[in-house]
């Protein structure tokens, strides 16, 4: 080849490495915009050092600052700091992106990393954030991603049916920290790998429903046996839990607090839940990955409450709602009168209506008047508050109200939220008197204070 030629070749070489950089960086974009929505991703510049590694600092002002392939970025929210969950997840972000690109130019080796490059990357997102260990050698996480191999499996599966219902199940990743209660599970002979490819057995996805049972892979991605969640479970029930889980879901926890195990379920709702670490972490539900962060989201409920076991109970609450679907809306006021403020006449429990001819809800009122949310059965407390309109209580729990429609000023909010619907608008209005949750029917808790959303899960 002549001097001309090997010019092109050079010329040609560099521009289609420039491409893949640039295609790089939009994935790069692409992904934090899609996990962490909320925040604002600004082109800061170029970076002189120009790193392959993917690099995150945080700045002075609490935002980011990214660095690759010799740009910088900087990260910034409208309100509040990123926590410890979501910088590990760009983290995550930036890993799975080099192992892939680091593939694509190492020779000989894309042939054989094809499989990382296939799927939803999302998905491999989630599997670095649970394993980061995994992407940290390009080779190892191309050989196979059991967290991303499950995740397909699920989603697979999630758009079967059986006698026109939707199928649960789950499955439990062994992880690789000692665990004395549980002994390793030997691979049976011709144990097949836990993927996608099951799915083509009709009566593979019913092994197991995901809320008693589970499908156990050990750490080479192995299907080895069956579990009773319940079981696994049972010695660790003595320990506390990072924050508090709904009932439907608590033993997934539990099942995860030690030994570093990983438990992702396909609930009957078609939503897919991961849990690690005794709390559920990610949840796929409307078409996309939401970090949950359940930990940090209830701390900051508790300490806003102030009594720990009040937070608790309506922590709690308000995540066996969304399991059943079910909408509402609690509000905890300072004091009674704060609550009187928000509340019509007709709907305040401390002070009985006058007798009357008319038949309406003040006349079962004397069923929970001076009670609190302490000496309710958990399953009264869900129940009334799926009723239309919220729950009010004070800070000592005291019930002011049930199925209340609140008073607002609609005029006084901003167009944007407006366009809401009802119990979003409540909620707003609500949280300039006192703390909200508000459970939405499509599965989603949020936490509004100050006449503002604080957070989201």
């Amino acid at each position: 080849m002549g001097p001309a030629h090997q010019m092109m070749a050079a010329d040609h070489s560099a521009l289609l490495m420039d491409g893949v950089v640039a295609l790089y960086l939009e994935l790069l974009e692409n992904g934090v915009r899609y996990f962490l929505p909320d925040s604002h991703l600004q082109v800061a510049g170029p970076d002189p050092e120009g790193s392959l590694d993917f690099e995150l600092s945080l700045r002075h002002d609490g935002s980011l600052q990214l660095s690759w392939f010799g740009q910088r970025y900087v990260l910034r929210r409208a309100v509040g700091a990123f926590g410890m969950e979501e910088i590990r997840l760009l983290s995550a972000v930036g890993a799975t992106l080099r192992a892939r690109y680091e593939l694509l130019r190492s020779p000989g080796a894309a042939a054989g990393g094809m499989k990382l490059l296939r799927g939803i990357p999302e998905d491999r997102v989630v599997s670095a954030y649970l394993d980061p260990e995994l992407y940290e050698d390009p080779g190892r996480a191309a050989a196979g991603d059991r967290v991303a191999d499950a995740l397909e499996t699920l989603r697979v599966i999630s758009l079967s049916t059986y006698e026109n219902r939707r199928i649960s199940t789950g499955v439990l990743l062994v992880g690789a920290d000692p665990d004395a209660s549980h002994p390793e599970v030997p691979a049976p002979d011709r144990a097949l790998r836990f993927d996608a490819a099951l799915t083509a057995i009709k009566s593979f996805a019913r092994l197991s429903d995901g809320v008693d049972t589970l499908l156990l892979v050990d750490r080479q991605g192995k299907l080895v046996d069956l579990t009773d969640v319940r079981d696994w479970s049972r010695p660790y029930a003595d320990l506390s839990l990072p924050a508090p889980a709904g009932g439907v879901y608590r033993d997934h926890c539990l099942a995860t607090v030690r030994g570093g195990h990983i438990c992702l379920v396909l609930t009957p709702n078609g939503e897919i839940k991961v849990f690690a670490g005794g709390a559920q972490l990610f949840n796929y539900l409307g078409g996309r990955w939401r970090l949950t962060e359940s930990e940090e989201k209830y701390v900051a409920w508790r300490q806003a409450i102030g009594d720990p076991r009040l937070a608790e109970i309506l922590f709690t609450a308000s995540l066996n709602l969304t399991e059943k679907r079910k909408g509402g809306l609690f509000v905890v006021v300072e004091t009674p009168e704060d609550g009187d403020a928000i509340l019509q006449p007709r709907d305040r429990l401390r002070k009985e209506a006058p007798v009357t001819d008319s038949v309406d809800k003040t006349q079962i009122h004397y069923l929970l008047r001076g009670k609190t949310v302490f000496e309710l059965p958990p399953n009264v407390l869900e129940t009334i508050a799926s009723m239309d309109g919220a729950i009010l209580l004070d800070r000592q729990g005291q019930l002011l109200s049930f199925g209340a429609i609140l008073q607002h000023d609609r005029d006084s909010f901003s167009p944007a939220v407006r366009v809401e619907g009802g119990r979003t608008t409540a909620a707003v209005s609500a949280s300039r008197a006192g703390l909200v949750l508000k459970i939405s029917e499509d599965g989603i808790v949020s936490f509004f204070r100050a006449g503002r959303q604080v957070w989201e899960m």
